[in-house]
């Protein structure tokens, strides 16, 4: 990120608070932190505020980046975000760090080194219609890292690691460019010695088993239970199943349903929608027809007798929509929607009948001369009328913008700069 050199502030209230010099060496900052953070350490009756202000203080100073950052700015460039100085620092965890969570009888107290949560592990999981109609269960193998239990998750075979001497234990390296006078440019990296765990393992003292990693990876079959009437993105989640790590809580595997197209029937909610195309004679004289539904069942659909359907009507028949999540014993509606379909022209022998049949034209108005004085008109077809508007439209749009191109404006400008 980019931004503004900041201004200098106060750079010697951490070194104050520490009681050492500017020019104090890393054990000299562990020496004088050790000593006063056992003096001011809550369980033993000191001052909570002075032991976290030696947390802060000794947290800064011995980071590299940050110690460097708070030197040239001082404290404001660390609460502005450079280096991450601003963030949150636990004086537990940092306490902890040194002697351990026993210290004081912390191993068994909320003060003890707080597990950070691991990351979810989310899988979308394609599902059909019938699937989320009838139920279904899926069983699906998976990779992920558990701790490894020749070392119990320690990396080395003598349970001992150290804090890496390139990132000073952080895990992140942060680096910071001069681009200009005024403008600076801050990278905050994973510390690549380490891998952003902070910590570092003798090669010879690795553990065989993870070879330092302190994980291993395992196979796993999990079964997803896709219970009647979910929906669509309705998430279905496996606590703790997730990779673990030490130190860590282990985070969830999560399946998120990912509903595919049906080519018949349409949802929405607990309801089903179901296209069908009727003939002019089914639509007039009546019509029958089965419809398979998504447990396989055969619907027999019909007509009442004398009932004309128009086109684009829906019929609805109770109960045979989706099952409801949670309750499959009730269901939603199921939509059916006509299409009718009309023959593209009639012989004149069958527009008799029809005639003979149907229900009378309306009779016209106009007297005989009245018709001879109109003028003739032929119609054509529109195939799609929406269609057909946009591209008026889109040529509409086009003619105006050549015409503005066309007009003499050059004229018009010079004559009203000369008034």
């Amino acid at each position: 990120m980019f931004g503004r050199a900041p201004k200098k502030s106060d750079n010697t209230k951490y070194y104050e608070i520490l009681g050492v010099p500017k020019s104090a060496s890393q054990d000299d900052l562990k020496k004088a932190y050790r000593k006063a953070a056992i003096k001011n350490h809550p369980d033993k009756g000191g001052d909570p505020e002075k032991f976290k202000e030696l947390a802060q203080a000794y947290e800064v100073l011995s980071d590299p980046e940050k110690r460097e950052i708070y030197d040239q700015y001082g404290e404001d460039a660390l609460k502005e975000g450079m280096g991450g100085g601003g963030a949150h620092v636990d004086p537990f965890d940092i306490f902890s760090s040194f002697f351990g969570p026993s210290f004081g009888g912390g191993g068994g107290s909320s003060r003890g080194r707080r597990q950070r949560r691991g990351e979810d592990v989310v899988h979308p999981l394609k599902v059909s219609l019938e699937d989320l109609y009838n139920g279904t269960s899926k069983k699906l193998s998976l990779s992920r890292s558990v701790i490894c239990l020749k070392c119990k998750g320690k990396g080395s075979k003598s349970g001992a690691s150290m804090r890496c001497p390139g990132c000073q234990g952080s895990g992140m390296k942060v680096t910071i460019r001069q681009l200009g006078p005024s403008m600076i440019q801050q990278m905050q990296t994973a510390c690549n010695e380490c891998k952003g765990t902070g910590e570092s393992i003798n090669e010879k003292d690795r553990c065989p088993g993870c070879k330092g990693e302190k994980v291993v990876q395992e196979k796993k079959v999990l079964e997803v239970h896709v219970e009647k009437g979910m929906q669509h993105n309705q998430k279905i989640t496996f606590p703790g199943e997730a990779d673990e790590a030490p130190d860590t809580v282990t985070g969830d595997i999560v399946f998120v349903l990912q509903q595919k197209d049906h080519s018949k029937f349409k949802r929405k909610g607990d309801d089903l929608f179901y296209e069908h195309t009727l003939s002019l004679t089914e639509a007039l004289c009546g019509f029958q027809f089965v419809l398979t539904h998504l447990d396989n069942r055969q619907l027999l659909i019909k007509s009442n007798p004398g009932e004309v359907v128009k086109p684009d009507q829906f019929k609805a028949i109770n109960d045979e929509g989706m099952p409801m999540y949670q309750r499959p014993f009730m269901k939603g509606k199921l939509y059916i929607h006509f299409t009718v379909e009309f023959p593209d022209s009639l012989a004149p022998e069958q527009c008799k009948a029809l005639e003979a049949v149907l229900p009378p034209k309306p009779t016209s108005k106009l007297t005989d001369m009245e018709i001879d004085e109109c003028e003739e008109t032929t119609m054509h077809d529109v195939n799609n009328i929406e269609e057909e508007m946009r591209r008026k439209q889109a040529q509409a749009a086009q003619e105006a913008y050549e015409e503005d191109d066309e007009m003499p404006g050059g004229a018009q400008r010079v004559q009203c700069a000369q008034q």
